[in-house]
């Protein structure tokens, strides 16, 4: 079991992506579905159509749902992700969908503080792939601490970042 342990991030990535497009999607092809949840202090302060609000919503979700799917800009399309949903959380109540939402915000959030993962585009990007893919982590980052048994802020904010 050992060997599935690095998909996970993968999984997790692939999955919650999937679930952003799906719902991008929808709302494009059923608008009015969604205008329900809009709430009328938001089209009071905008001024703007509910339908143009799905619509910009679907749009936001389909570029950074996309790039989660991809692993390109992992960290940013998660951040701004779980952002958004936990706001939707927010608005929607703690009900059924609040709760739901709420856990895909929790996952979404993982995916950001876990970041690049050995199949996202950041990666090659990066340039960090080498002659093959590997999904073992380094040894640097599984911890801070360097091989003399002392480790500086610095050790740890690039283990973090990676």
């Amino acid at each position: 079991m050992n060997k599935l342990k690095p998909f996970a991030p993968v999984v997790l990535r692939i999955g919650l992506s999937l679930v952003f497009l799906w719902f991008a999607f929808d709302q494009f092809m059923n608008p009015n579905s969604y205008i329900a949840f809009i709430p009328q202090s938001i089209l009071d302060m905008t001024h703007v159509s509910a339908s143009l609000i799905i619509h910009l919503n679907a749009l936001f979700e389909i570029v950074f749902g996309t790039a989660l799917l991809l692993g390109f800009y992992t960290r940013t399309a998660a951040l701004l992700l779980a952002l958004h949903l936990f706001d939707i959380t927010y608005v929607v109540g703690f009900g059924g969908l609040g709760v739901r939402d709420f856990g895909l915000s929790m996952g979404t959030l993982a995916v950001f503080m876990y970041g690049r993962d050995f199949l996202s585009l950041d990666r090659y990007v990066a340039g960090s792939v080498s002659s093959g893919l590997s999904a073992q982590p380094s040894p640097s980052m599984v911890s801070p601490v360097s091989s003399s048994g002392s480790h500086s802020l610095q050790q740890t904010v690039d283990t973090l970042s990676r």
